[in-house]
Parts: C-alpha cells; structure tokens; sequence
C-alpha cells in the first residue's frame, strides 16, 4: 500500500511539473503537442523573437517624432510617445549612427517596439502599440582583475595592442611613468608587468579602472609604480622607495615623431649654414601638434622672437625656465603673467621664424644656463608620509606576489558584479 501512494505522489509530482513547464492547446477536441512556456521576464519586457525585426541606424537629421514616422508610427502617437519620455530619455539628443531596432507584429505588421541604442551598456525601449510606454534598461558590467606582462620588441604601443591590451590602459601607463621612463627611447627587452582592472560589458572593454601596481624592467633594473592612497587627496603613485611617481617635470613636452637635432654647441644650421651652438633639442612633429608645459610655472613671454617665430617662455621657479619655439600658434589665454599647470597645453607645433619644417625647438635653462633637456634630472614630488611608509612597502609586497603568482600560472581573471 505504501509503494502504491508514494507511486500516487509520484505522480502527481511528475504531473504538476510538466504543468509548471508545459501548456497544451486544445484544437477539435485533440490535444497538440506540449509547447515550453517561460514565465520569466526577458530584459527587454518582451520576447523579441515573437516579432519580425528590422535593424537600422538613426539618420543625420532624423528627429525623434520623424523616425518614428518612418517606423511606421502615426505622428499622433509619435508625438504622445515623445510626451511621456519625461525624464527617461531626451529625444533632442537622438544621436546619428546610433542603432535601434524596430519590432513588428508578424500577422497585421504593426509596429509594437523600438529598442534604441544608447550606449554600449544602456538600451532604452519605447513600447509603440496597446499602452505607450518608455523604459531602459542597462546591462549588467563587471570589474575584472587583469595581468598584463610585455616585453618590448618595437614600441610600447605596437606590443601592448598585440598582447590584447586597451588603448586606455597604454595611454595610463604612459601617464604613470610619465616622469620617470622616456617612452621614445624604450630598448628591445624593455618589460613591463600591471596589475588592473577594467570595467567589461557583453565582452567588450567599457573602460580602464583602475592600474595598482607597475614594474618596469631594464636589464636587472626594477622601477616599481603602487597605487597607495593617504586619505590627503594628493599623490596616490609611488615608487618603492615611496618616492612620489609624480616630478616637477615631465620627460617631454610633446608627443614627437623624433628628435630631428640634438644639444650641441657646434652645429651647422640647416638654414644659414652656420657653425653655431644649439642649445636646444628639436622635436620634429606633424604641424599643430599640441605642446604642454613642461611643468608648473609663470608664462613670462609670449610672442614674436625673431628667428624663433612664435615664442613661449615660462618661469617654473627660481632655478628653471623652459623655452618653447616656431609655434604655428598660442593656446587661448596663454599671454606673459599666465599661470599654467604642468601638462597643460600651451600652444601647438609650426614653423614660423627660422624653420625649414613643422618641429618644436625646446630649451631648458638652469640658473640662465641652458642645459639638455633630455639630460635634465627631475625632482620627485613630495614622498610618502614617514607613518605610512611601512603600509606602502606592506601593500608593495602584496602585489609582488600576485605578479609572481600570474607569471607562474596562465593568466587569472576574477571578476565582480556591480
């Protein structure tokens, strides 16, 4: 007896999870078959595969209520769409080029929904048919932990796109070593291992998070770079001597294709002919190329200088003045008594005075003196507090080991939701 009523049981439990997954549709009292019903919510608020859909693209010049239009919507209801966007979605800013899709219904054609594409990560719905309504909806993004170990065999940004890296992890990098490694003379062997992470969606990189930890290799030489934040709201890089990665100048004061003339005090000038000294270094770049100061400093000329065309001079302390020549032109606001932050742009490449191509003629003085500027030693910022040099060489530690870990195994990710 027992046997029969846990068979009943049984039963009934088998019967009442085919209901909960299946429906039956009774046609000329025969029973066709089971089809699987989901009593989920799609993200989207709708099965999109119950409706023909046609992709496109938002046109230059289309405005909300026209494309609507053109979907197939009546302009009344276009225009009572547009009224109950609120603050869900501000049609003035239907950007060209966008894509959308657009869903019909299969047996009378009716446009029932259009899904526009925001962003990457947002995707706004507009409801067409039955009750209007206006809805987005964001895809979930995660924060993944990454290792990145190159070696340089061309250029830092030639080897980091081929080993998969972001062109936003590059650009931080080089911010990051900006004072201290001289990126335009990197050395085949040169390496360089990150600890980061980034914010990915549907597999794409969104965007670069945050790099914690750095370590430049030249030879049987470490620089390293750790992220350390004192609460101070200042410098949150430091080197392992707890040295700000941060200096009072950076390496250069543009992005160059080469340097077309050294520091010399015996050159023959390209124009004149000239034996002379030239106390400079030369820059050469594309024409309006943008040129940024080379530290924090007082614009103390900023005008015509003869053979030198268009000349910038700026006062960084008591001890060290930049000079910046041939511009094609000054950055707005730039004039003697301006106060400029280091990295600032201060004007941009030409060739106005003496000039046979577009290049920058960069000079730095010390004390009136000029020197090389590629010899010039920059000074650190102010390092790390003396109380928490212990928690930065803690945290140093740390991340050494997880390199150590990530170069003895295949590469780990650890991702998180938001």
């Amino acid at each position: 007896m027992r046997k029969n009523i846990g068979k009943i049981f049984l039963g009934f439990a088998v019967a009442a999870t085919l209901a909960g997954t299946f429906s039956c549709r009774r046609v000329n009292d025969s029973i066709e078959a089971a089809e699987p019903v989901n009593d989920s919510i799609p993200p989207f608020g709708f099965w999109e595969e119950d409706y023909r859909r046609i992709d496109d693209k938002v046109r230059n010049g289309d405005t909300f209520s026209g494309m609507m239009n053109r979907l197939g919507m009546s302009s009344e209801s276009a225009y009572a769409l547009t009224q109950i966007c609120d603050t869900i979605f501000d049609v003035r800013k239907l950007r060209a080029g966008n894509p959308y899709k657009a869903y019909y219904d299969s047996l009378n054609n009716e446009l029932k929904y259009v899904i526009y594409e925001n962003s990457r990560i947002r995707r706004t719905i507009f409801r067409c048919a039955d009750s209007l309504a206006v809805y987005t909806y964001d895809f979930p993004v995660q924060h993944v932990r990454k290792f990145a170990d190159v070696s340089i065999s061309s250029s830092l940004w030639n080897d980091m796109s081929k080993a998969g890296s972001s062109p936003a992890l590059i650009m931080k990098l080089s911010d990051l070593y900006a004072w201290t490694v001289d990126f335009f003379g990197l050395q085949k062997g040169d390496r360089f291992r990150l600890i980061y992470s980034q914010t990915e969606c549907l597999g794409e990189v969104i965007s670069l998070d945050t790099i914690y930890f750095a370590r430049f290799t030249r030879d049987s030489s470490d620089l390293y770079s750790v992220m350390f934040d004192q609460g101070d709201n200042g410098n949150l890089y430091w080197n392992e001597k707890g040295e700000s990665m941060r200096r009072a100048f950076l390496k250069a004061p543009l992005e160059f294709k080469r340097i077309s003339s050294g520091f010399s005090y015996a050159r023959k000038h390209p124009v004149t002919g000239q034996i002379r000294a030239h106390t400079a270094v030369d820059y050469a770049a594309p024409m309006g190329t943008p040129v940024v100061a080379l530290g924090d400093g007082t614009v103390i000329s900023a005008g015509w200088a003869g053979g030198g065309g268009n000349t910038i001079k700026i006062r960084h302390n008591s001890v060290y003045t930049t000079s910046y020549m041939h511009l094609r032109n000054f950055a707005q606001g730039i004039k003697a008594g301006t106060r400029v932050r280091q990295g600032e742009v201060i004007g941009y490449v030409g060739s106005t005075g003496t000039s046979t191509g577009p290049h920058l003629d960069f000079r730095v003085y010390q004390n009136g003196t000029a020197i090389n500027p590629l010899t010039l030693e920059s000074p650190s910022a102010e390092p790390i507090k003396e109380e928490n040099k212990a928690a930065l060489d803690s945290v140093l530690r740390v991340y050494q080991i997880m390199a150590e870990e990530f170069e003895a195994a295949a590469p780990k990710i650890e991702a998180y939701d938001e």
